[in-house]
């Protein structure tokens, strides 16, 4: 199953070329799918959903939630296709529900973790450079939508068990330090693990715990 929270190209990304080559359904917000479909994918094979409308794809429940954002993107004959942005909270067995971001900006999440208890958290806490120097405007970009505070103080909303930090290039990021020291600073479970891989770490997470070894995937 491929997810897409949104229809930014650094999200929608290779979706498409993926989705036609594996067959894999795609469970998206309204703009994607009109993305995916006029990039050639089967409307059969898109699910596309909005916030609180939960899903069943293949045994796995996927459930879009509240995303501060936007989601647009241009289609092959210059029109836009506009659609809300999703967030989601996935089960992919007893005992694991992983939360992604979806690159929502900061609000209050407990209500989220109240009702759904999630036990992983995917949380963008910066933003590349590279991806900002992709994207015209006046001025610059200061911020991703959240910093390493405001994903930590996430993190405590939502009450996951895992933090795990994401949306960036540089591992050195100064926002992607600050996740991991202000992650258990926030903590009132005293349970809190924090993490932020680098590319090719593997991350194994079952309804035992989380583990880290071995670091590198095989690819």
């Amino acid at each position: 199953m491929i997810l897409v929270s949104h229809a930014a190209f650094d999200h929608f990304g290779d979706a498409a070329a993926i989705a036609l080559r594996t067959g894999a359904p795609i469970v998206c917000d309204a703009a994607s799918r009109e993305l995916l479909i006029d990039a050639g994918v089967p409307g059969t094979q898109v699910r596309s959903t909005i916030w609180g409308i939960v899903v069943e794809v293949g045994g796995v429940l996927v459930r879009p939630v509240e995303c501060h954002h936007w989601s647009a993107g241009r289609k092959s004959d210059g029109t836009w296709a506009v659609g809300n942005p999703l967030a989601f909270i996935v089960e992919t067995e007893p005992g694991v529900r992983i939360y992604h971001y979806g690159d929502t900006s900061i609000f209050d999440m407990t209500l989220i973790g109240r009702l759904y208890e999630p036990t992983v958290g995917l949380l963008g806490c910066t933003v590349p450079p590279e991806l900002t120097a992709r994207v015209e405007g006046a001025g610059r970009v200061v911020s991703g939508e959240m910093d390493g505070r405001e994903a930590a103080l996430a993190a405590e909303m939502l009450g996951v068990d895992v933090a795990i930090a994401c949306h960036y290039l540089d591992p050195d990021d100064p926002e992607v330090h600050a996740f991991l020291e202000l992650v258990p600073k926030h903590d009132t479970t005293g349970r809190r693990v924090a993490l932020a891989p680098k590319v090719g770490d593997r991350i194994v997470v079952d309804a035992d715990g989380v583990r880290t070894d071995p670091l590198r995937a095989s690819v």
